[in-house]
Parts: structure tokens; sequence; C-alpha cells
């Protein structure tokens, strides 16, 4: 079984701007989303308006972070 990417706060952010104009254009430009559900919001406009690419790359991402969701409540 091959391992997801592992991504970064900066790579998401990257990845909100690269669609931003196209997918994500009736939001502020200086907007990032902070909560899981926020940034669920965000990846679900970009797979929706975006292209194949930033299809793929929200499934990715949303693996990332629910990776980053299953750390922060098993350490709790």
């Amino acid at each position: 079984m091959s391992r997801p990417p592992a991504y970064s706060d900066a790579e998401f952010r990257r990845f909100v701007d690269q669609y931003r104009a196209r997918c994500l254009w009736f939001l502020r430009e200086d907007y990032y989303p902070r909560t899981p559900a926020e940034r669920e919001e965000v990846l679900r406009q970009i797979a929706q308006h975006g292209d194949r690419d930033a299809f793929l790359r929200v499934a990715q991402f949303r693996t990332w972070l629910s990776q980053l969701s299953n750390e922060t409540s098993a350490g709790s």
C-alpha cells in the first residue's frame, strides 16, 4: 500500500492560492481556512469547480487532513 504524500499548512495555502481565482473568487484574497469545516468547504469548492488535477489533489489533501484529525484525537 502506497503512503499518501505528506503535506504542510504552507502547501495547503499554496494550493488554495493556485485555485483562488478560478474556484474561490468569492473569498477575500487574504482568506485561508483554519477549521476542519472551513478547509473541507474550500476543498469541496475546488473539487467542484477546478480541473482534473485539482480534483485529484483535493483527494490527497483530504487524506492529509484526515490524518491530522486522527493524530489530534488520538493525542487528546
